[in-house]
């Protein structure tokens, strides 16, 4: 992490009003013409991936030599494949409905008076991110679909492939008229800081810290601006007795397919204390043959000595790996509280037959998403439905769970007498 100065630079400063102005413009650009950039963008992005490729090399050769842990390692790699999806999703975000301006009832009524709600561009928006070059882009689009100006503020590890991603963008964006400023991108290095950023909250509309949970807190402690948190991991299952040991299975591994960041992933399990030993034997084994580490608590690992103890401290921490932990509860009622107290709140899991349980579930678990009987796996380009989405958002306030269009947007009240 940055050296924070009280006071933010001369640079990050002219970065930051430059981005704001430009928000004013995209807050007046037709739906049409914000799409013909996006096109322009995917296109420019993909005869620019050799040479994207070529930096994100010499990132990830610098960061080695510095020996940065694998999990940075993993999140900073790009591959033609996550680039590709990167221009899909330029691609898709182009073709999806204008949501700006788009017309919404509302409850509150004036007499003699047309009343509605119109929805409207938030204005500047941050993303701070460790690692995910391509996360820039998607961003990005999200950001030009919604007419809002993007601030990238990356890790230093990604300073190659951050900066070339960004200049190919703001070239494309210049080219189709929009002011290339719709996006800037800020240095990673010791005379940026990150509360450069955060403080400057007379431009800056929203942030999105999205990365470990040290950053994100960091951000979260620091910031004036708005903040909406987005959250990786920690996220449990609770198999009761008439759960299915195949699919209580299937939930976990497939939970940690999502690529390159397992934003959804089953790190906890909690299982009735009645469970069938055999099952459970049979759950261990196929979790370690799938390459897992496994650990439990105490009463599990005097039953089980092959797990790991786990400590107190990680049953409110993400792993962002595959590895599980396992404890034994008394009912499905336990489960939840203990849920609510230690996971990351934003996808939890149950596996049941009882539609009572499942209802009991769904009433009583506090987190953004509650999955039952199905896997949590995040995808970002889903191949149903219209949305892109960022990442998952834990809080339990403004926008909690799936950072899409919608989160990037708000309302305005427009109340038109008829005299």
């Amino acid at each position: 992490m940055t050296t924070d100065s009280t006071v933010p630079s001369p640079t990050a400063t002219a970065a930051v009003s430059r981005a704001y102005q430009a928000s004013l413009e995209l807050a007046n650009a037709k739906g049409v013409h914000r799409n013909q950039t996006l096109k322009a963008m995917a296109a420019a992005l993909e005869k620019a991936i050799d040479n994207i490729l070529e930096a994100n090399t010499l990132d990830l050769e610098a960061s080695r030599e510095m020996a940065v842990p694998d999990l940075i390692l993993e999140w900073l790699k790009l591959t033609p494949e996550r680039l590709q999806t990167a221009v899909q999703i330029l691609h898709r975000l182009a073709e999806l409905p204008d949501p700006i301006q788009e017309a919404l009832s509302t409850p509150y009524q004036v007499e003699y008076c047309q009343t509605y709600c119109q929805r409207m561009p938030l204005g500047t928006i941050a993303l701070i991110y460790e690692a995910f070059p391509e996360l820039g882009v998607i961003a990005a689009g999200l950001c030009l679909k919604t007419a809002n100006s993007l601030i990238l503020r990356g890790g230093s590890e990604a300073i190659n492939s951050n900066t070339i991603i960004a200049q190919v963008l703001q070239r494309a964006i210049e080219e189709s008229g929009l002011p290339p400023s719709s996006i800037e991108l800020l240095p990673a290095d010791p005379g940026a800081s990150i509360r450069d950023i955060v403080k400057l909250d007379q431009y800056i509309n929203l942030i999105i810290p999205y990365g470990r949970p040290s950053l994100v807190e960091q951000v979260v402690k620091q910031a004036t601006a708005p903040v909406l948190k987005s959250a990786m991991g920690n996220c449990y299952l609770y198999w009761g007795l008439s759960g299915s040991l195949d699919l209580a299975r299937w939930m976990i591994i497939d939970s940690h397919q999502s690529e390159p960041d397992p934003v959804n992933a089953i790190e906890k399990v909690l299982i009735h204390h009645d469970q069938s030993y055999t099952a459970l034997v049979t759950l261990l084994n196929g979790l370690k043959e799938k390459g897992f580490e496994l650990r439990g608590d105490p009463a599990l690992v005097a039953e089980f000595p092959e797990l790991t103890l786990a400590n107190p401290s990680e049953w409110s921490q993400a792993y962002l790996r595959k590895v599980v932990t396992f404890k034994s509860v008394e009912n499905l009622e336990f489960a939840i509280a203990w849920m609510n107290r230690y996971s990351s709140g934003h996808a939890n899991c149950l596996v049941t037959e009882s539609y009572q349980e499942s209802r009991q579930f769904a009433l009583g678990i506090n987190s953004a998403a509650a999955f039952i009987n199905n896997s949590p796996r995040f995808y970002r380009h889903p191949q149903r439905g219209s949305a892109i989405f960022l990442g998952m958002s834990n809080q339990r306030g403004f926008r909690r769970g799936l950072i899409g269009l919608e989160s990037l947007t708000t309302t305005k009240h427009i109340i038109q007498g008829n005299r």
